[in-house]
């Protein structure tokens, strides 16, 4: 007679941490999540603002850092072309984003439109899809990678 109560019990108990866990599981995703998102508006804000505390925070020493043109940069190159106003965004507006976390990675897609002021260009506008990628690095998400490509 104990043990189907016991079976019961048992069975009762796996599922209350089952529940529990999935829970713990997605309020870490959405705190993951909101983390991220947080991340990419810090990046878009210090790029507009040649920001390079920010930028060097935001990001890998391996950062590989893909333009539409198919130009790759290091992190040193990306922070310096912003610096310096060889590369310089007046303003960037993200549209269309999603987000994709795999543990400690984060695919992070979306739509840059922006307007430009490049120096030795003059200025222009611009209209990519960007795929960026971000690691967890102990308490910070930080960037790996970025590719862009010109979107009609």
């Amino acid at each position: 007679m104990k043990k189907p109560f016991l079976f019961k019990t048992l069975v009762c108990l796996f599922s209350a941490l089952i529940v529990i866990n999935i829970q713990k599981s997605f309020a870490q995703n959405s705190k993951s999540m909101t983390e991220v998102t947080n991340a990419v508006e810090q990046l878009r804000k210090a790029m507009v603002d040649a920001d390079t505390v920010t930028l060097d925070k935001l990001t890998l020493a391996d950062l590989s850092y893909g333009h539409s043109s198919g130009k790759l940069q290091t992190k040193k190159e990306f922070i310096s072309d912003l610096a310096t106003g060889a590369s310089d965004f007046v303003s960037i507006d993200l549209t269309e984003q999603s987000i994709k976390i795999v543990g400690n990675t984060a695919i992070v897609r979306h739509i840059l439109s922006g307007a430009s002021n490049d120096k030795g260009k003059g200025p222009g506008t611009v209209k990519l899809g960007i795929l960026l990628v971000w690691v967890k690095n102990k308490t910070q998400w930080q960037l790996l990678a970025r590719q862009a490509v010109k979107v009609p």
